[in-house]
């Protein structure tokens, strides 16, 4: 579910707790916690509605100005039912707190070098993971289709793979590139 950057901020500050969706079927699970550039939203409740049902109130709660605005933004695809989505703020992203934890006991580095290892051996291509931390340590702030070429990866697996180290809290994303965390320059030992 896309919100624009204003909702996530109005979300954030309570605001805005309601989302107005055309979808042929429900598209989010209740209590789906979703990561957003202000923390995790959280869908509270996901109903089909009709369009009588939707009150200016209610487009006011989804951020619109009114019922009018609010089925302008929403457009016309025949075939489509409108859901109502509660949304909640949920807190900060996890892994903005995990990715500054650099001191690591014995058992977190053994447990983050066994993910790298599982990871270097599912892969199709062979290991990827140790010359992807080197490679963003080395080449901070450097797009991504660049970083990518350079390894002779398509973006879009390169971006999967990035996407997998930030899980682990390993390395961050930044307006353009990316860079090791304090907990991935721990691990590695490169700075």
């Amino acid at each position: 579910m896309l919100i624009r950057p204003t909702e996530l901020e109005a979300i954030r500050r309570g605001d805005i707790d309601l989302g107005y969706r055309l979808w042929d079927r429900p598209r989010l699970l209740v209590g789906t916690k979703m990561r957003t550039r202000v923390g995790l939203v959280e869908v509270t409740s996901v109903d089909q509605v009709e369009p009588d049902s939707i009150t200016d109130l209610d487009a006011v709660r989804a951020g619109a100005a009114s019922r009018v605005d609010l089925f302008a933004r929403l457009g016309d695809r025949p075939g489509r039912a409108i859901y109502r989505v509660g949304l909640r703020y949920a807190g900060a992203d996890p892994r903005v707190a995990l990715r500054e934890v650099a001191d690591l006991t014995g058992e977190e580095r053994a447990d983050l070098l066994d993910r790298l290892a599982r990871f270097d051996k599912a892969a199709p291509r062979g290991p990827w993971t140790g010359a992807t931390l080197e490679i963003i340590n080395r080449r901070p702030e450097v797009r991504a289709p660049d970083l990518a070429a350079e390894l002779g990866y398509e973006t879009v697996v390169f971006k999967r793979n990035v996407r997998k180290l930030k899980e682990l809290g390993l390395t961050e994303s930044l307006s353009v590139g990316y860079r090791l965390s304090p907990r991935g320059r721990a691990l590695t030992g490169l700075s």
